[in-house]
């Protein structure tokens, strides 16, 4: 699971695309969650990465 972290809040997905202008977010059942900007994406977390800390990653 990924967690792409925008300025006005954060969006779940399971997979994503990079496309030629942003990321192209997607759930587990490969239906479009949403499309952010390159220039409005502060970052893309594995949540894997990051499941069993407890420290904050913002």
């Amino acid at each position: 699971m990924f967690r792409a972290i925008l300025p006005e809040g954060q969006i779940l997905c399971d997979r994503y695309e990079r496309v030629e202008n942003g990321l192209e977010l997607y759930d587990d059942d490969d239906t479009l969650v949403a499309f952010v900007p390159y220039d409005n994406l502060h970052a893309l977390v594995d949540e894997d990465v990051y499941g069993e800390d407890d420290r904050s990653i913002m």
